[in-house]
């Protein structure tokens, strides 16, 4: 009988769920399968009525999720599910404040995706063909691994954001953030091989990079070129682009352990995504990177 009273309220939070809020069905089965686990284990701890839910009891039901297998995204649901009913029991009067408000939902693990080693990276970038699109893939290649860069702000580079002469692109990442990024001389190089064949293309744009049909290359096509080209250059795993930025970052850390640097110039603050950026001087920038980089050396040829 202790859960009764229990299952009356979230009963009527269902209800609620359905008729005023009117969730999807498999939200509303979520909140429901949620909840029930939930009283559950409040039967096994006697508490019988919602008002005698206090936070030490949350951190309980949260601590019993784990030991029960319960994965952090599943114990994150089952505590958003909690928070929300909650809410509700406190709109309705019930409650005079959600005991599970400052209790911390725990994050899932990130799952960065496995670095591509120095051998595997140069084995993928001797692509010695004249083909115009094969030129074209090593130079995208060279750059997208030589800087480090997102997919989007590989595609988003125009004519006008290259330097060659200095060694450096321009590019324009989340946030409409700006950076100036140093480039190897490798890619350099590659990069204006390319852009002597470019015009057999028929460019339509400004766009460095161009499809066959003369228009800026589109992400799905570069993740297409990459992973056949990781194929024919016989590479042991997948190739696509965010592969070759998180290998950027690994070999950079590696050689240099200059953890800001390496942030600088992927352009986000820190590997945990905080979003507090650190500024260090271009030239301090170039420096790090000609020293660390495998494939840099600006200014020597391979």
């Amino acid at each position: 009988m202790s859960g009764v009273l229990l299952r009356e309220a979230v009963t009527a939070f269902l209800r609620y769920l359905k008729v005023e809020r009117q969730l999807s069905p498999l939200t509303q089965k979520n909140y429901a399968q949620q909840l029930d686990a939930l009283i559950a284990l409040m039967e096994e701890m006697r508490i019988a009525r919602w008002p005698a839910l206090d936070a030490a009891a949350v951190r309980s039901l949260a601590a019993r999720s784990r030991r029960a297998g319960l994965q952090p995204a599943s114990l994150a649901l089952r505590l958003s599910a909690l928070r929300s009913f909650l809410d509700w029991q406190v709109s309705q009067g019930v409650l005079k404040a959600n005991p599970a408000k400052g209790i911390a939902t725990p994050r899932a693990p990130r799952h960065l995706p496995k670095n591509i080693d120095v051998d595997e990276v140069n084995r993928l970038l001797t692509i010695d063909d004249n083909d115009p699109l094969a030129v074209r893939d090593r130079a995208m290649l060279e750059v997208m691994y030589g800087a480090g860069l997102r997919l989007s702000e590989l595609t988003g580079i125009d004519i006008s954001h290259l330097d060659l002469a200095v060694g450096e692109v321009w590019v324009l990442g989340k946030g409409s953030k700006e950076r100036r990024l140093p480039i190897g001389r490798t890619a350099a190089t590659w990069l204006e091989k390319w852009l002597l064949m470019r015009d057999l293309l028929g460019p339509q744009d400004n766009a460095v990079f161009i499809s066959s049909q003369g228009k800026r290359i589109s992400t799905r096509n570069v993740q297409k070129r990459f992973a056949e080209w990781g194929v024919k250059q016989g590479v042991s795993s997948h190739i696509h682009p965010h592969k070759l930025r998180h290998s950027f970052a690994t070999h950079m850390l590696e050689s240099s352990g200059d953890l800001r640097a390496v942030q600088e110039l992927l352009g986000h603050a820190n590997l945990s995504t905080t979003q507090i950026y650190t500024h260090l001087d271009f030239q301090h920038l170039a420096s790090v990177y000609d020293a660390a980089h495998p494939r840099a050396k600006r200014g020597k040829n391979e």
